[in-house]
């Protein structure tokens, strides 16, 4: 089933030159498929016929897309065990892990088929015309929210299925009626090519356009960069590095026609412990933040790098206690030996920091490729001083940070860079004491938590993953959620359109039977 080859819409296509493997970095070997690259006709091909296809797609119903939808779900599951044993042996990561993320996968397809066919979320505004009105007539004004055209979506490397292919992005913006272009991430391109066929296979049975969906294969930076210059793409969806990230969103800023790119990068995750609850809690916390700092080999965007509680005799027991808890739990491999390089690399940076204290390194054997897991400490002082400690080292490590005060601790926060979540361990009862710091907090994070681990993101509309700059593009969206939909739209109006022209979400007698504000009143009723 796989082929290596690029799906140019419906179609294989092999035309390129340079070919690249996986890697399996369990075995420490490459794995035996050959992947083509996608060539520069190749990407024309792909954009010319998305472009073709949006004309049409834009105007298919949301029940019929939502009829897609369910369609690449129920393909995806049909791969079965085949597609559960390409993700491992490209990723490494366990069975376990590829089922539920598998199951991510279908339900955020899922939900995006429910909320197209139900259709309220279009937003429709109608305000009435009063010609009447003196000194000038009021016209009759619809809104409405409409889809950009093709998107560019990222496959990203830490989540083979849920941020990737059939992820969250290309769910979003096929819902929106956008058709995708997927620049597969070549650590797992064969997981990606069969999400594709199951994808190509959906769309041919509930007969969707030609180009609605297409997946390019690269190793390298250079079919990106040609998608994101492409005149005919519309937007962008990442999920990576701030170093990718930016240089997407610096490429697309100087096109002729600037286009949006909606990049979910970077994030140290600050958790703050404040003091009663560290007197009261400090054994347990230790045991839960160096299991979640080690969860996943801590490869994922809201891993808590950095932890931070003010001074004092219970903070030093917390600060033993985690390091004694992180070496207790085995090392587990990464997802690709450029990723483990990475991470000693980034890991060696801090700890060479000066006034850097290393707490706790897991010094027993280590495999190939797995991570060393470590705590690291310093003052708040330092901290300040030096932007070097700042930064995300992506993998099991975590800064425990001591300062002075709560007068210094609020400034920390206030000093980050933009992240997707701040946690507050905290008593009740020190909530309203410590106000301003949390207050200070929430502007720097999309999503606060109270008493918990920033691992693991709910897929629900109340979820908001995405933040301040450096943590993503626009803190004024999120990548996970329903409310992801937005990011792939605009608002749209119709002044004195004659009612049988207008699409059905705006006419007077709602034949969607959808939610609409009309005159400043949400209802379904009709005009």
């Amino acid at each position: 089933m796989i082929t290596g080859k690029n799906y140019i819409g419906n179609s294989l296509s092999s035309k390129g030159n340079k070919t690249f493997t996986t890697f399996n970095p369990l075995l420490n070997s490459e794995n035996q498929t050959i992947f083509n690259e996608a060539s520069d006709e190749e990407i024309n091909e792909a954009v010319q016929l998305a472009s073709e296809a949006f004309n049409k797609f834009r105007m298919i119903s949301g029940k019929e897309k939502a009829i897609f939808l369910n369609a690449i779900a129920d393909e995806i599951l049909a791969l079965d065990d085949a597609l559960i044993q390409v993700y491992c042996s490209e990723t490494g990561l366990s069975e376990g892990r590829a089922k539920g993320e598998r199951g991510r996968t279908v339900f955020q397809l899922r939900i995006f088929a429910d909320l197209v066919a139900e259709g309220s979320w279009v937003n429709a505004t109608i305000d009435t015309a009063i010609p009447e009105r003196t000194p000038l007539p009021k016209a009759d004004l619809r809104k409405m929210l409409i889809p950009l055209g093709p998107v560019v979506v990222f496959g990203a490397s830490n989540f083979p299925l849920a941020y990737s292919t059939a992820g969250g992005d290309t769910a979003a913006a096929l819902a929106a009626g956008c058709p995708v272009i997927v620049k597969s991430h070549p650590m797992h391109a064969g997981t990606g090519e069969l999400v594709s066929f199951a994808i190509i296979k959906a769309a041919k049975k509930t007969g969707m356009p030609n180009g609605v969906f297409s997946n390019l294969n690269s190793s390298g930076i250079e079919v990106g960069v040609a998608l994101v210059n492409h005149p005919q793409v519309k937007a962008v969806g990442f999920t990576g590095s701030i170093k990718g990230g930016r240089a997407l969103l610096d490429l697309a800023a100087k096109r002729d026609e600037p286009i949006p790119v909606f990049a979910e990068m970077g994030s140290i995750n600050p958790v703050i412990i404040l003091p009663q609850a560290l007197k009261n809690r400090q054994e347990s916390l230790a045991k839960t933040y160096a299991g979640s700092i080690t969860l996943g080999t801590g490869q994922f965007c809201t891993n808590p790098g950095l932890i931070i509680g003010i001074k004092g005799e219970n903070l030093q027991h917390f600060i033993q206690n985690i390091g004694r808890e992180i070496v207790k739990i085995h090392p587990s491999v990464m997802l690709h030996p450029n990723i483990h390089n990475a991470y000693k690399k980034n890991k060696n940076t801090l700890i060479s920091q000066s006034d850097i204290e290393i707490v706790s390194e897991y010094e027993g054997e280590l495999r190939m490729h797995h991570a060393q897991q470590v705590i690291t400490t310093v003052e708040g002082k330092t901290f300040l001083e030096n932007p070097t400690l700042h930064q995300e080292v992506f993998g099991p490590f975590s800064l425990v940070v001591q300062c002075d005060d709560a007068k210094q601790l609020k400034k920390i926060i206030s000093q980050l860079e933009g992240q997707l979540t701040g946690t507050i361990i905290a008593e009740q009862t020190e909530i309203s004491v410590y106000s301003d710091i949390i207050a200070a907090l929430q502007l720097r994070v999309g999503r606060i938590i109270y008493n918990g681990v920033p691992t693991g993101v709910e897929v629900c509309p109340s979820m908001v993953h995405g933040g301040p700059y450096p943590s993503s593009t626009d803190s004024r969206f999120t990548a996970v959620g329903v409310d992801s939909i937005n990011r792939w739209v605009r608002p749209f109006s119709f002044q004195n359109w004659p009612n049988q022209l207008l699409p059905d979400e705006l006419k007077n007698d709602n034949p969607l039977h959808i939610v609409r504000s009309i005159d400043g009143r949400r209802t379904k009723e009709k005009i």
